[in-house]
């Protein structure tokens, strides 16, 4: 199977928070409150997913209820947050949803995402993930964590399936993988 064909299969799409949706810097203000931020075209495309009923997951030890705020008003469901064993949660999540491994695509940065990113079919990361993330990565995404990286996958999967716009006169594209 070549790497086109692996995205094609994709029906779940699992990520990560900070470091993948966010750039993995916190800004702490004196009331203790952390600040992140996200980018809206990785916004429009985990939108875009849901729209088409692809499934959305998010697992993070964080626990932001901005963060939190935000994935909901994309539509997004199962948002997992303050999770201590993303593994564990992992598992539930497949289980519930009786999902099969082989179709899921999860994009993690660092260390805590490891074990989770060995169970399935896609494991994907933002260039600048962690040495061990990237070792063990499917694809690499040529941009950073905040900067697109999840639009990049996400994007690649639905075109590949038709779900990308649904404008008939779509111009060509060529999906690059490097």
């Amino acid at each position: 199977m070549n790497e086109l064909e692996r995205f094609k299969e994709i029906t779940t799409f699992i990520f990560d928070v900070d470091g993948v949706l966010t750039n993995s810097d916190l800004i702490i203000l004196e009331n203790g409150h952390l600040l992140r931020k996200m980018n809206v075209r990785d916004g429009y495309a985990l939108k875009r997913a849901v729209q088409k009923d692809y499934k959305v997951c998010i697992i993070t030890g964080g626990n932001s209820s901005g963060v939190i705020q935000r994935l909901r008003g994309l539509g997004i469901k199962d948002v997992f947050s303050n999770c201590q064993d993303k593994l564990d949660t992992y598992e539930d999540f497949i289980y519930d949803y009786q999902i099969d491994p082989a179709h899921v695509l999860y994009m993690g940065d660092d260390i805590p995402d490891y074990e989770v990113m060995r169970k399935v079919a896609l494991p994907c990361c933002p260039h600048n993930a962690a040495r061990e993330i990237l070792s063990i990565s499917q694809y690499i995404s040529p941009l950073n964590g905040g900067d697109g990286c999840v639009r990049d996958v996400i994007e690649k999967v639905l075109r590949l399936n038709g779900d990308w716009i649904d404008d008939p006169l779509d111009v060509e594209f060529e999906i690059e993988i490097p």
